[in-house]
């Protein structure tokens, strides 16, 4: 009788976990976007495999922000700008958003760049590969439902699990890799410390923690069932890291090996024919084109409820355009201008994603700051605000962040 009743509870616990999944996993997934693809292609083409050590620092780092922010929105039930607005005021909120509404509008360019090469490399123009793109993810956005939007992003999720097939064709040294994970190594010099800061930013951005808080909202989240958000977070994480790792060992095993030098993830993908066979280089293709799909359908949604939410407009995927027509029309207009600015003819996309990478490092310390701020007020959180461990994790990882963004934004003066 005992035995039965355990079984029914295990049953009952997958079923709730089952029926929570998805904010934990898509938002960790969306970090594993066209520029991460290219940072941690570039990282094994340029460094091998002596880098993969900073994957655990990012995983950390990874876990306790997005905790911290699906806490709060169960919590609150509030997303993290409207929050914000409340305890900040009007006047600094507008800054900090125009701020990162013109980086979320060069990193959808990003994305949909990531669209055109890899399609690229399937011989598909970008005069057709990115309208279609665009139009599809917009008819997804507008005319679906949470629901079924979340569904999708979740098969893209699992889709980026190809790398692993990309990576084991390359033949890896396992023995070479188990070694640079327990004695960490790198070479002090300029750019390899930039390429270990890309590696840990490229994990977490400002508009990462506006969207998982009002993603957890948009489900309908509750305290009660924390400890389920808490498993699909460390999964999301998890499966982040793990695609991550095999596109290190995919370019570090090939390109790295024989001293090829690439510039972006398409270059990647092509440069892997040669080495690992057409099936390789098409996968990793593939996983770019369906990241950055990914990515530029997440972006603007999350640039779109966050905006919304700091200025008090109604905002949700299950909102009706006439309900919210401020929401539908800021989500249109980043597609469109993100699209617009790839077609144009030698589109300046070095210096959108210079400048994009510039903005978001200035306003990545600003954003944690309000969020650690907010998630220790006991007049929003009550009982819930962080313990000590909690706080010296948080305010440490701030810290690091920050020596980060600023080392980014002052590394290019001296080179």
């Amino acid at each position: 009788m005992t035995s039965s009743i355990r079984r029914k509870s295990i049953w009952r616990n997958i079923a709730f976990f089952l029926a929570i999944l998805g904010p934990g996993i898509i938002t960790g997934s969306v970090d594993n976007d066209a520029g991460g693809i290219t940072t941690y292609s570039v990282a094994g083409a340029l460094y091998g495999y002596k880098l993969l050590w900073t994957l655990i620092p990012s995983f950390i780092v990874l876990v306790i922000v997005q905790e911290m922010n699906a806490r709060m929105g169960i919590v609150t039930g509030k997303g993290l700008a409207d929050l914000i607005r409340e305890n900040a005021g009007v006047k600094v909120t507008f800054f900090i958003f125009i701020g990162l509404l013109l980086a979320d509008i060069g990193n959808t360019t990003t994305e949909f760049a990531g669209v055109a090469g890899s399609m690229e490399v399937f011989s598909v123009s970008k005069y057709i590969s990115v309208p279609i793109v665009g139009f599809m993810i917009w008819v997804l956005v507008v005319k679906g439902n949470y629901k079924l939007a979340e569904r999708i992003f979740l098969i893209f999720s699992v889709s980026l699990l190809m790398y692993v097939v990309s990576a084991l064709m390359g033949n890896p040294d396992w023995s070479a890799i188990g070694k640079s994970i327990i004695r960490p190594q790198m070479d002090f010099d300029q750019k390899s410390l930039m390429v270990i800061i890309g590696i840990i930013g490229t994990t977490i951005a400002p508009w990462m923690q506006f969207y998982m808080q009002s993603s957890v909202i948009e489900k309908g989240l509750k305290i009660q069932q924390y400890k389920y958000t808490l498993v699909d977070i460390i999964v999301g994480c998890t499966a982040t890291v793990v695609v991550a790792f095999f596109i290190i060992v995919a370019c570090a095993s090939t390109l790295h090996a024989k001293g090829i030098v690439i510039h972006e993830a398409k270059d990647a993908a092509m440069a892997l024919e040669p080495l690992a066979g057409a099936f390789s280089s098409h996968v990793f293709a593939f996983g770019l084109f369906i990241a950055s799909i990914f990515s530029a359908t997440i972006l603007p949604l999350a640039t779109a409820f966050y905006v919304c939410e700091a200025f008090g407009f109604e905002a949700g995927i299950d909102k009706k355009w006439k309900d919210a027509p401020e929401f539908y029309i800021l989500y249109t207009g980043i597609i469109i201008l993100g699209v617009i600015i790839i077609l144009i003819p030698n589109a300046p996309l070095i210096a959108i994603t210079l400048w994009t990478q510039i903005i978001n490092g200035l306003l990545l310390p600003v954003v944690l700051v309000c969020m650690i701020l907010l998630v220790n007020n006991k007049k929003i959180m009550g009982e819930y605000t962080n313990k000590p461990i909690q706080n010296i994790i948080g305010w440490g990882t701030v810290f690091i962040l920050i020596a980060l963004s600023l080392t980014l934004l002052v590394l290019p003066l001296f080179n």
